[in-house]
């Protein structure tokens, strides 16, 4: 299963605001599996970011489609990862007149799709 890194095409979903760990969690399960595998473990598993990432999935088999030709079918997720955005600072109200910042992160999740090469 060697892939073709020249034809490549990649769809990047920015400041989501989810946990970068979280969605890790998730790309990991995708990572290396065909289009078709990878829509049905999305659909299935539990976790909330699974939205996101199929979104960013259909994104990247759709620039493929339109901008390169490529066929959904022969496509392979190559690469996926999720990188941390900026955190958005909050502040929660303690006793005694304090506050505790809280910090909301913020993700940039990456998906790319090669075809798969014929050996």
């Amino acid at each position: 299963m060697a892939l073709d890194t020249t034809a490549e095409v990649k769809a990047i979903a920015r400041y989501i605001r989810m946990s970068p760990f979280k969605v890790r969690r998730v790309l990991d399960q995708i990572r290396g599996r065909s289009y078709r595998e990878a829509l049905m473990i999305l659909e299935f598993m539990p976790y909330r970011a699974c939205t996101p990432v199929l979104k960013v999935l259909r994104s990247a088999v759709a620039n493929a489609e339109h901008n390169n030709g490529l066929a959904p079918g022969s496509l392979v997720v190559s690469q996926a990862y999720a990188d941390g955005g900026p955190g958005l600072k909050r502040y929660r109200p303690r006793a005694q007149g304090r506050a505790y910042q809280i910090r909301r992160p913020t993700c940039h999740i990456t998906v790319a799709v090669a075809p798969l090469a014929d050996e």
